[in-house]
């Protein structure tokens, strides 16, 4: 028997994801009082309407995210962003930048690797958005090395946002390795052992977008 671990956090109306980005505005297109007069009697629908950027909530890059000419949503593979093998990296209270990946490189290879830094604690407060936990350019590169298949951090970005250089998306996603950012729950996912899936809508044009994310594992 498998069970599934939900690592994505929950999109609302009016939330902040990214500081910076206007919160998504979700409301009815149609609402259960008004379907009332187009359907049979004891017949009503909802039909909701969203509106919001792509980095909402918990979301996927692909490579077209940072490159003009890379894989957009609808060019990713979905063997690149579901069922994936996982490994998930406990990074160590206090820690800002994650400079050393502590994995065998030969374990990497193919799998998805999580960063469990607990940043998510901060979600939807101030905090979040300071000082997080992210990747340096050495251990994206150590990354891609070993061939990791996804790279995903429960923290504010996978980069430091101190200056306008993206070191770590810019080596992941020229890599054709998706990122996932604004994981929650990593705590309740085994170090190993774990399936991994987070797959966006398949939007052409677009390098971003939210998704489910969560970890299947056998009890």
């Amino acid at each position: 028997m498998r069970r599934l671990i939900d690592v994505s956090h929950t999109v609302e109306h009016g939330m902040i994801t990214y500081k910076g980005l206007p919160a998504p505005m979700i409301c009815d297109w149609m609402s259960r009082d008004a379907s009332r007069a187009k359907y049979a009697p004891g017949t009503e629908f909802q039909i909701g309407k969203i509106e919001m950027v792509a980095n909402t909530g918990t979301y996927v890059d692909s490579p077209f995210h940072r490159y003009e000419n890379g894989k957009d949503l609808a060019e990713l593979p979905l063997e690149s962003v579901a069922d994936l093998a996982c490994l998930v990296v406990r990074v160590p209270a206090g820690t800002t930048s994650i400079d050393d990946v502590p994995l065998p490189a030969a374990k990497v290879r193919g799998r998805a690797v999580l960063f469990h830094t607990t940043w998510d604690r901060h979600f939807r407060t101030e905090a979040y958005f300071e000082g997080h936990p992210h990747l340096t350019e050495r251990a994206a590169e150590w990354l891609v090395r070993a061939g990791v298949a996804l790279a995903g951090i429960d923290s504010f970005n996978i980069d430091s946002i101190s200056t306008g250089e993206r070191p770590v998306h810019t080596i992941l996603l020229g890599s054709e390795i998706p990122i996932c950012e604004h994981m929650r729950g990593l705590a309740a996912v085994p170090d190993d052992g774990g399936r991994f899936s987070a797959v966006p809508v398949k939007v052409k044009g677009m390098g971003t977008f939210p998704v489910r994310a969560y970890v299947s594992v056998r009890d």
